[in-house]
């Protein structure tokens, strides 16, 4: 068992890792942030922080029906479309009540039978959805798997809130929160932009032979590197006008 004081350091570094990233993340909130390569960083750093496998996340669209937008991997893309075509599973059930859902162990749940299947074909085994909400208003769901099963402590549940509350802020803006128009014009715009930057990664995994989590590794340095948005860049490569050269990259096992 950890000493008092181990625990404390250990607790310490913790909330001074989530300050940094809640810094990070309030930073990127500019009038015109991308919003696509700001919710896959956000993915990301749920990965990091809160020492889960994946994270996803899905969000409404005009229709008031859920997309998904961001995924740290693409086993997790998989499952969380899924769960979207089968319309079952805890983050479908997070976002329909705004209420979070943890299930440690998803095999004796006994809940959503076929998203346990399909959880466990790619190796998840336990689940954790937080609400993306403001007040009474819910648009989308963070979501969390491990490959083992357990529940997230407080202290995780508490930054993975924290998360997904910038996360909110981040899409409701101050513009958005006064007129709802420009809000669902924003998510629609993300939505429509992910098709896109699903079609960028399916050309360059045919034409560089890598994997789509390779592909798309390729496609976000790039698009950062040439001071360029994901989509932007992902409809050029569709289009054919301009091309990613094969760099190797290096991606996290989950």
């Amino acid at each position: 068992m950890p000493s008092p004081l181990r625990s404390r350091l250990v607790f310490e570094m913790a909330e001074t890792t989530l300050a940094d990233v809640l810094v990070e993340m309030a930073d990127t909130l500019v009038d015109d942030f991308d919003v696509i390569d700001f919710l896959h960083a956000l993915t990301e750093r749920c990965v990091q922080l809160l020492d889960v496998s994946a994270a996803g996340i899905l969000l409404t669209d005009q229709l008031e029906t859920l997309q998904l937008v961001a995924a740290s991997s693409e086993r997790t893309r998989l499952l969380e479309l899924f769960q979207l075509q089968t319309d079952q599973g805890p983050c479908v059930d997070c976002f329909n009540t705004g209420m979070p859902v943890s299930v440690p162990d998803i095999r004796s749940a006994g809940r959503w039978p076929r998203f346990t299947a399909a959880a466990a074909e790619v190796g998840f085994v336990s689940v954790h959805a937080l609400p993306m909400r403001l007040r009474t208003q819910v648009v989308g769901a963070l979501n969390l798997f491990g490959v083992q099963p357990g529940p997230l402590d407080d202290a995780r549940l508490r930054a993975g809130k924290a998360l997904a509350d910038i996360a909110t802020i981040g899409l409701l803006q101050q513009r958005a929160i006064r007129h709802r128009d420009l809000l669902t014009d924003q998510l629609q715009t993300a939505l429509n932009s992910r098709i896109l930057i699903e079609q960028a990664k399916g050309v360059l995994a045919e034409r560089l032979h890598v994997d789509l989590d390779q592909a798309f590794a390729l496609l976000r340095r790039s698009a950062r590197d040439r001071n360029r948005r994901l989509a932007e860049l992902a409809q050029a490569i569709v289009a054919g006008t301009e091309t990613i050269p094969a760099t190797p990259v290096v991606t996290p096992a989950h």
